[in-house]
């Protein structure tokens, strides 16, 4: 079938902005200290990483798809560096700038600049000035996904590549990829002891079944079309089973891709989240220092979490708008399909 109409009726924008907000709503009860180590705390922090999980699904669904429709390997990496990188730099940039401007030392701001632009956050979290007296420290701690991403871009050609060579048993390398993620995700944690090994877990390739299964939807992106509630089913089952015992979990990839299918194509409203910009990436990369910037001076204290929470929303919505059209739309190339939905309300 024709890409265009691949690329037709879906809520795939809408999907990313849900659980972008999602991270953005477990980040505002953690950083503004809402309940500290409460349930409430626990339960945002698991919608929070069903949340990622699930944006890795739809990365891996149209990254996929991103490469098949590009002419070389070139035409590939522009795509994504266009994509990814100014909006990523500029949030990196500013807080250091603010550093700077409060006093901050040019050698610990250097230091951080220079880890954080090139995706090695963990080295360099803090800026020196910033949120010091904050229950966590980290400028952006969003951005750990990013690096995930990154490495899922420079891999994807290797994986598209195997799957043309592969032919009729490229569902075997896709099951492979699962498989692998899955077993580094639960193993790594038991042959290795202390938060490095949690740490070492969550990285590539313990999330490959979330990308893997991704890249199936992508493989079966027809049938999702024409039979979402099917998907939605057998998704749902999948899903609850994963939360049933540990040894189940393995089956919550598979299960949130089938979830994700059925929202993206169940027959209704598009429901255009992109109409007047694509703000998800804005919203998952600005939110952080947004949150840390209003609990260290004092909003969450001086007005309470309700007004807290509206007014970092605000902030994160025009943030997210601001970046949108001065700096991501300005980086996409004309026929860029982030550019066209937002250039024509009217298209899905």
């Amino acid at each position: 079938m024709a890409t265009a109409h691949r690329l037709a009726a879906n809520r795939f924008d809408l999907i990313r902005l849900a659980l972008a907000s999602a991270v953005f709503a477990y980040h505002a009860i953690v950083l503004s200290a809402l309940a500290p180590m409460s349930g409430l705390e626990r339960a945002w922090g698991q919608i929070a990483e069903i949340a990622i999980q699930g944006f890795f699904i739809v990365s891996g669904a149209l990254v996929a798809g991103s490469l098949m429709r590009s002419q070389n390997l070139a035409d590939y990496a522009g795509k994504r560096v266009r994509r990814l990188y100014p909006a990523y730099a500029v949030v990196i940039l500013i807080p250091a700038l603010i550093s700077l401007l409060m006093g901050g030392s040019i050698g610990g701001v250097a230091e951080y600049v220079g880890a954080n632009l090139v995706f090695l956050n963990f080295l360099s979290p803090d800026l020196p000035g910033l949120f010091e007296g904050n229950r966590f420290t980290e400028v952006n701690g969003a951005l750990w996904t990013l690096k995930i991403e990154v490495l899922f871009y420079l891999i994807l050609p290797i994986i598209g590549g195997l799957l043309r060579t592969m032919r009729r048993a490229q569902w075997s390398v896709l099951v492979g990829l699962y498989v692998l993620g899955e077993g580094w995700r639960h193993l790594v944690p038991v042959f290795l002891e202390g938060e490095s090994a949690l740490i070492a877990a969550r990285q590539l390739p313990g999330q490959l079944a979330f990308f893997a299964s991704g890249i199936a939807l992508w493989q079966v992106w027809d049938r999702a079309q024409a039979k979402p509630l099917w998907f939605g089913v057998v998704g749902l089952a999948l899903t609850l089973l994963s939360f049933v015992h540990p040894w189940l979990e393995p089956l919550r990839a598979a299960g949130l891709a089938g979830l994700i299918a059925c929202l993206a194509f169940l027959p209704g409203p598009a429901l255009n989240a992109a109409r007047f910009g694509d703000i998800s990436y804005g919203v998952y990369i600005t939110h952080f220092p947004i949150l840390q910037g209003l609990v260290m001076v004092g909003a969450f204290a001086a007005f309470g979490h309700a007004v807290g929470f509206a007014l970092s929303a605000l902030l994160v919505i025009v943030a997210s708008y601001a970046l949108w059209h001065l700096v991501e739309r300005r980086a996409l190339r004309p026929s860029s399909h982030y550019r066209k939905v937002a250039s024509n309300p009217e298209q899905d």
